[in-house]
């Protein structure tokens, strides 16, 4: 399996249209990828600004799949300009 970690730190006046993009990637992801099989999307108790995401896809060619995917591209380029700081962190599970 290939994981992939997403840490996002959201202005806080973009905070509900970023939740909603995102709550809709997530669906759209696990929807229409057979190869996404997980996409958590978590917020920090301490900081409702904070966003962490859990991917789970089979390989790496599916997650380059997802990249490529239109309901991803629109929520990059909506998004891009809501976010001060984004970490992407790549693993494979065991």
């Amino acid at each position: 399996m290939y994981i992939v970690t997403v840490g996002f730190q959201i202005k806080p006046a973009h905070r509900a249209a970023f939740m909603l993009a995102m709550r809709t990637n997530a669906d759209e992801s696990l929807l229409h990828e057979p190869d996404c099989y997980q996409l958590d999307v978590c917020v920090a108790l301490d900081n409702l600004n904070q966003v962490f995401l859990y991917e789970v896809y089979e390989s790496a060619k599916a997650f380059q799949a997802h990249l490529a995917m239109p309901h991803f591209k629109t929520f990059n380029a909506l998004t891009a300009p809501w976010v001060e700081s984004k970490t992407v962190c790549l693993y494979a599970r065991d």
